[in-house]
């Protein structure tokens, strides 16, 4: 009996481990923020168990193991990302004054301000090298910070609109929007040394690497596509869901997620390194379009606000033109919470 518990409780464990890996994912938690306004990105501390939500002028601090609202960072005017730094500080992009605030993670007061290029957007720190690349978006350009100075030592000129980037090793990576491209920098000159299509994909917004295979993912469009960050060759790709802007990526289950507007997450399982497969098209809430994976609980964080039902009565749009947007509902901000069955 004594060897057959061990036994028996593997079997559970590697089975557990094997769910996950299929992407069987289901809503595990809903946590209530309140009031309205613009969103973007989330960004998990698996760490210290926060996930920070950027909220309009604001930057929302849920604790992870209560799922509650635990603080939040004021005075950040268009606030899009934030990023984990060395040294219990956090730093996040402040759009709407073109500026970088530095925040001591444990009393949420800032710091500091750094001036950045215009409209800074997503952000990534380099662990290797102890710097923040703010992206900046209408600026077309990155601000490379020193985390240790906290002061701009570069800026670098991008071939387009800037979206979401990452780091591997000596090179830095950042979408082009408007080039359906990537820009591939040399982190030691701060320089972009070459461009690379992302093609089946469109329009790319998320991105996620994998440094341990030297992956890059990207959603954009109607396709996700996994890059060899080596050589910028496109190895393979899938369909995913419409209205795309974050993806992300858990390495110790080698899944992708890429959330959409029409309320849907693509997740997709790397096979191997040049195979991807869709394993599960999870049904989220509609406008759900930014979300981050916390690769130690592999649970999935989605933004989302509830909206009220469509307007039957309605006209149709005129030719060439858009549907009217959907009517939020007051102080329905929320997290969606979404984890392995």
């Amino acid at each position: 009996m004594r060897n057959r518990v061990p036994f028996t409780l593997a079997l559970v464990l590697c089975a557990a481990a094997a769910v996950v890996a299929q992407g069987q994912y289901t809503k595990v938690a809903e946590i209530p923020v309140g009031g309205g306004g613009g969103f973007d990105y989330l960004t998990v501390d698996g760490a210290a168990k926060r996930v920070y939500l950027s909220h309009s002028t604001e930057v929302v601090v849920i604790d992870t193991a209560t799922n509650t609202v635990v603080g939040r960072i004021a005075d950040t005017p268009g606030v899009h990302g934030i990023a984990v730094g060395p040294d219990g500080k956090l730093y996040t992009t402040n759009g709407r004054e073109d500026k970088v605030s530095v925040v001591d993670a444990k009393t949420l007061q800032t710091l500091a301000k750094i001036e950045t290029g215009r409209n800074p957007d997503a952000i990534t720190y380099d662990p290797k090298k102890k710097e923040i690349y703010a992206w900046n978006h209408t600026g077309h350009s990155a601000s490379v910070i020193d985390t240790t100075t906290g002061k701009v030592t570069a800026t670098i000129p991008l071939a387009g609109v800037a979206e979401s980037g990452g780091v591997d090793g000596d090179r830095a990576f950042v979408n082009i929007e408007d080039k359906d491209s990537i820009d591939v920098i040399d982190a030691n000159k701060h320089e972009v040394v070459a461009h690379w299509p992302v093609a089946p994909a469109e329009s790319p917004t998320g991105m996620a690497v994998d440094a341990a295979n030297h992956r890059i993912f990207v959603g954009g469009g109607p396709e996700l596509v996994m890059i060899d960050d080596t050589s910028g060759k496109i190895v393979a790709h899938v369909p995913i869901c419409t209205g795309t802007d974050a993806t992300g990526y858990d390495p110790s289950t080698k899944l992708v997620f890429v959330s959409c507007s029409d309320g849907k997450v693509t997740i997709a399982h790397m096979d191997g390194p040049d195979k991807l497969s869709v394993v599960q098209t999870l049904e989220t809430s509609r406008g759900s379009r930014t979300s981050a994976i916390d690769p130690a609980t592999h649970r999935l964080y989605l933004a989302a606000v509830s909206y009220q039902p469509p307007d039957p009565n309605a006209p149709p749009p005129a030719a060439g033109q858009r549907a009217a947007r959907p009517t939020p509902i007051p102080d329905s901000f929320k997290v969606i919470v979404f984890g392995p069955k």
